[in-house]
């Protein structure tokens, strides 16, 4: 009997950067800014941990980040959901997902090192 089954396996990206154009407002949608993008997944794991299609690709998790943040949106909310839907139509056998995205240096008063807006999915079967 292998002690793999039954094991939660976690697929992370952390701080992604990226240079878009989201925001509310007209001038950050024509200047852009920087933001940090983290993904978190989980799975249940297998014994074949040598094989790419039993598990989550992170280079796929990194190009539908890129992908996504190139789509210009007003709404952080908004960006972080289609991440979120991208990953789990991609990958519809995780357990949950965590979609986390920062705007750094947000243009307003004060010194802000960042906003932070953040989606969290689980499967009906592994809510706590």
């Amino acid at each position: 009997m292998s002690l793999v089954h039954n094991t939660i396996q976690t697929v992370a990206l952390r701080d992604v950067k990226c240079y878009a154009y989201h925001g509310y407002y007209p001038e950050e949608q024509l200047t852009g800014i920087y933001f940090s993008v983290d993904v978190t997944v989980t799975f249940e794991s297998d014994d074949d941990t040598e094989n790419l299609q039993r598990t989550v690709n992170y280079e796929i998790l990194n190009n539908i980040i890129l992908e996504e943040m190139k789509h210009a949106r007003k709404m952080l909310e908004t960006v972080v959901k289609s991440i979120l839907d991208k990953v789990l139509s991609t990958y519809p056998f995780l357990l949950s997902i965590e979609v986390g995205i920062k705007k750094l240096n947000p243009p307003m008063p004060g010194q802000i090192g960042h906003s932070f807006v953040q989606l969290s999915y689980q499967t009906p079967n592994n809510q706590a």
